[in-house]
């Protein structure tokens, strides 16, 4: 407190500052509640995400076991050789409370694989169907943890900042605030006694003068 000067002037300053640091406490106070709110919103889809990947997956190879008992595994594997190289995905940015939050997306893919008409044709389209579904739930899969990524840093980060003027910003201002009130009283006290005592001696004077 010592490298404080104590004017009225530092005095209205410091109550500006401790206004300021207020009303920024009260908003990444609120921000911090939306941003848990969507945190746990989107961590119930991921959830849900994740285990619709799981069946999925789980769905997809069973399609594989099938289509292998009627084309076999070699005619599988000259038709895997064959595919086309999956669709890009196109990735935007959607802002949520000023945390980025990626939205994955990508082209729609055509059913069907590049094989003859065999007997087994059918249950070897249900793999690659089965399979677009399942890369489909892969990008919201990551979509969504990328986000549940992102906004637990987000909400770490505020939660600092918020615990930092709660507990040493405004308090230390504040502090700051009622040294400089405390020592203002003192110097009005100081200069209120000096004014007594050279109005004694003024009216001391002016009776020996009389």
């Amino acid at each position: 407190m010592a490298n404080i000067n104590p004017t009225r002037l530092n005095l209205i300053n410091l109550k500006r500052r401790i206004a300021v640091a207020r009303k920024g406490y009260g908003i990444l106070k609120r921000k911090r509640e939306v941003l848990v709110i969507e945190f746990l919103k989107l961590l119930k889809q991921s959830k849900e995400s994740r285990y619709a990947l799981n069946a999925l997956i789980q769905q997809s190879y069973k399609s594989v076991t099938i289509a292998s008992t009627y084309v076999g595994n070699f005619e599988l594997e000259d038709i895997a050789m064959h595919m086309k190289e999956a669709e890009p995905v196109r990735i935007r940015i959607k802002n949520i409370m000023g945390v980025r939050i990626p939205e994955i997306n990508r082209a729609a893919q055509k059913s069907g694989m590049p094989y003859s008409l065999l007997p087994g044709s059918l249950a070897v389209d249900d793999i690659n169907d089965s399979f677009i579904r399942v890369t489909s739930s892969i990008i919201d899969v990551a979509q969504r943890e990328q986000g549940l990524k992102r906004l637990v840093l987000e909400i770490d980060k505020t939660k600092r900042r918020v615990n930092a003027l709660d507990y040493r910003v405004i308090p230390g201002m504040a502090s700051q605030s009622k040294y400089i009130r405390m020592r203002l009283e003192e110097i009005d006290r100081d200069m209120f006694s000096a004014l007594k005592h050279v109005k004694k001696k003024l009216a001391a004077a002016e009776a020996r003068i009389s």
